[in-house]
């Protein structure tokens, strides 16, 4: 799961419009981006293997990042941040807290069996990554749907709709670049490649809202 992550932050506009988008974008992605930070230090731990189907990535170690407790850590941290930061009521802040706890949720559809349910504990998921075919279809999907759904509560508040329709598409022409370029060398490698796409996503997101806002 990739670009498929950014559905949640598409859902959660539409049905908050008072949350901007960029914290929606970064929130869906923060467990990652943690994960990448932690990866590059050391502290939690991948490996690439070429043999897996879908995914090369063996997430054989993350108790920080994507254990049950920690996602609802880093969702709970979430939204008091951004409470403190940003000043919006509690019900945005809820709602970005529910955008970073949608990363575990789809990553327990896609992921082999490497999400906690507590550090030590039994480990879970789906393994969608094992047919490729079908995931990458799921993930498309939900994704259209999300921007479907973002679209039209635009259009019914008298909103111009074309930028987020401009960042689904840039998010589809992610998703392909993922797939047919060279991959990372080595995990920290790969892990320093995936937070500059994060903050990339995070950036054209906040430029999607400013080019909304200043259309209508």
């Amino acid at each position: 799961m990739f670009v498929g992550h950014y559905a949640a932050a598409l859902a959660i506009k539409a049905a908050e419009p008072r949350a901007p988008l960029w914290t929606l974008a970064a929130g869906c992605q923060l467990v990652d981006i943690g994960w990448s930070a932690l990866v590059m230090a050391d502290i939690e731990r991948v490996r690439i293997d070429e043999s897996l189907p879908g995914s090369p990535l063996d997430l054989y170690h993350m108790p920080y990042t994507h254990s049950l407790p920690a996602a609802l850590a880093w969702s709970a941290g979430a939204a008091v941040l951004a409470r403190l930061a940003l000043r919006p009521n509690w019900r945005v802040a809820g709602w970005i807290a529910v955008a970073v706890f949608s990363h575990w949720v789809l990553d327990f559809l896609v992921h082999r069996p490497d999400l906690a349910l507590w550090p030590g504990g039994p480990k879970v998921g789906l393994a969608l990554w094992n047919y490729p075919v079908p995931e990458q279809a799921i993930e498309i999907g939900v994704l259209g749907l999300a921007c479907a759904a973002l679209t039209a509560k635009l259009k019914s508040l008298k909103r111009a709709a074309w930028p987020a329709i401009a960042f689904m598409g840039f998010l589809v022409a992610l998703q392909i670049a993922a797939l047919v370029l060279p991959r990372a060398p080595s995990p920290a490698a790969f892990a320093m490649n995936a937070l500059i796409v994060y903050l990339v996503v995070t950036g054209v997101a906040w430029l999607a809202d400013r080019g909304k806002t200043r259309a209508a």
